[in-house]
């Protein structure tokens, strides 16, 4: 006997409407269509079946999208409850031990790409990968490029190692544990390209940002110092150790921090070669050369 689709459409439309009331009243920004998503996500399929009207609901999905929506009005972000972010056009596992990655680091991407065109067999260096989103989204576009990624978090490594071989790549990546530069062997060859989203959120604005960012986020991968700047004279200081000649730094940084981070990047010994803008129409991405 086929399933009465009509009853099953109206099951949906208000199991959707119930919780997209719950999370609006919790102030979750899109309560309508994480709605979707998790109803989606609980019954194994992708939102265009759900919307079809096709979909079949039994008792186990309902209860486990009951236990999601308690979840997202808990403010525990998408991301983590269904457990991938796409990024540049490839989904990454997240979990809460990396940063969900941002749209607008795939301006660092974008840039990296474009200096890779040129250099198309370089050796590239992310700095505190996370999720490995930066340093994929690169192996992934550019199989020629020699890609080191690090972190000072196990944890997070090992997200980024489990991404990297559901794309085919963990082969063509180098993953390294510690802080900063400290995770690069002294004898290991200089780089042509050096990238990271670095922490740069203020220390007391920590507390102010949205409770998906806020609560659940890894703090390390937040917290900038008092100026948020923190990240960047640590780049600059070291960056002429590890960059070769002509070679560059591409950093993301926060909104109205591109002045100081470029005079920081100067003071390392880089010239500013870009401020690149976001669609906000903020500076979002720092591009400094080391001179040849």
């Amino acid at each position: 006997m086929e399933p009465d689709r009509p009853n099953f459409r109206k099951l949906a439309a208000g199991l959707l409407a119930e919780a997209s009331e719950r999370m609006r009243q919790a102030g979750v920004e899109s309560p309508a269509l994480d709605a979707e998503l998790l109803l989606a996500a609980a019954a194994g399929v992708d939102r265009t079946r759900l919307l079809s009207g096709s979909l079949a609901l039994d008792d186990r999905s309902i209860g486990r999208f009951d236990q999601f929506v308690s979840r997202r009005a808990a403010r525990e972000p998408l991301a983590y409850i269904m457990g991938n972010k796409e990024f540049h056009g490839i989904e990454f596992e997240v979990n809460r031990e990396v940063l969900i990655p941002r749209p607008e680091t795939e301006l660092v991407v974008d840039a990296a790409a474009a200096f890779l065109s040129n250099w198309p067999s370089s050796r590239v260096l992310d700095l505190g990968s996370g999720s490995g989103a930066i340093a994929i989204a690169i192996a992934v576009e550019l199989p020629t490029a020699i890609v080191t990624a690090t972190d000072i978090s196990a944890s997070a490594l090992e997200v980024a190692r489990r991404n990297a071989k559901r794309h085919g790549c963990s082969h063509r990546i180098e993953f390294l544990l510690g802080d900063c530069f400290a995770a690069i062997p002294c004898s290991h060859p200089k780089f042509d390209l050096i990238l990271s989203n670095p922490p740069y959120v203020r220390d007391l604005e920590i507390d102010g940002l949205q409770p998906e960012v806020a609560c659940y986020e890894p703090e390390i991968a937040l917290r900038g110092g008092q100026d948020g700047l923190d990240f960047y004279r640590r780049i600059a200081a070291e960056v002429g150790a590890y960059l070769s000649s002509g070679g560059e730094v591409i950093v993301e940084v926060g909104a109205g921090q591109a002045v100081q981070v470029a005079r920081i990047l100067e003071g390392g010994g880089c010239r500013v070669a870009e401020k690149i803008r976001d669609l906000s129409g903020h500076q979002r991405v720092v591009r400094a050369r080391r001179p040849a």
